[in-house]
């Protein structure tokens, strides 16, 4: 077993984190030229725009921002505000966790005609969410822009509390679609019924084991580089999916037969 506390095995995982994240940025920047097409047409409204798609383009952007000013603290070659920089860096990121979080609930709200009480309740779940993700500065660094420590607690409660939120909006869509297939006003067993059953339980087991894998990690506290390596794989996998669950749905066609 390797020393993780020792000088040169950080050094060593600090150098995986890096082409890591490099190697992360591909995949997300790849992902966003295949579905660019979507957000082109809602700009130049050949898709009707509506006010939830605001959470979509946040998520999606923030992320990508927070990926260019991580790739930017791991290559300058100038001295630079590290602080400042993973400041943002960190809450742009875990934005993107709440945001994906706030897709998926938008969601389950239509599916219960917007529901006033439920709107309520969930409003309230996403603000303890928010809460976290807003607690600031949970990074430290040394002049080299190296972690020398974390603030595994406040990463670990955002973590959870994002596969707790998760899971209540997938059991609270799947109650709706599945469960009360059959009685009056159930979509469970129509082509929309299922395509929202599917993706729900496709971006709940995506999103709930890159979560895990990230807090896992951190709750093992091998040394401060381990404890975020995760991180980023697990925002990167949240926002893919919440975004592809937005743009299936709002691309979804109504006039097409139904296949039973």
């Amino acid at each position: 077993m390797p020393n993780w506390s020792s000088q040169g095995e950080q050094q060593l995982d600090d150098e995986v984190l890096v082409k890591f994240t490099h190697a992360l940025m591909g995949v997300y920047v790849w992902e966003w030229f295949l579905t660019i097409d979507f957000d082109w047409d809602v700009i130049t409204r050949k898709k009707a725009f509506r006010w939830p798609i605001v959470f979509y383009f946040a998520n999606r952007y923030l992320l990508l921002f927070a990926l260019i000013g991580i790739l930017i603290s791991f290559d300058a070659t100038t001295k630079i505000n590290c602080q400042a920089l993973f400041t943002f860096n960190q809450l742009a990121g875990n934005a993107s966790l709440g945001l994906a979080s706030i897709n998926l609930s938008l969601r389950t709200l239509a599916i219960y005609g917007n529901s006033k009480i439920l709107a309520s309740i969930l409003v309230l779940v996403i603000l303890g969410h928010w809460t976290l993700i807003l607690q600031g500065e949970i990074l430290y660094f040394t002049g080299g822009c190296q972690i020398i420590s974390t603030q595994n607690r406040v990463l670990v409660a955002t973590f959870i509390y994002s596969m707790v939120l998760d899971l209540l909006v997938f059991l609270l869509t799947a109650y709706k679609l599945w469960f009360k297939r059959g009685k009056p006003g159930a979509m469970g067993e129509s082509r929309l019924g299922r395509m929202l059953f599917g993706d729900g339980l496709v971006y709940f087991f995506i999103a709930f084991l890159s979560n895990c894998l990230a807090t896992v990690f951190m709750l093992l506290n091998l040394n401060s580089v381990m404890n975020v390596i995760f991180n980023v794989p697990a925002c990167i996998a949240n926002t893919i999916v919440a975004c592809r669950v937005v743009r299936r749905l709002s691309n979804f066609n109504y006039e097409q037969p139904e296949m039973l």
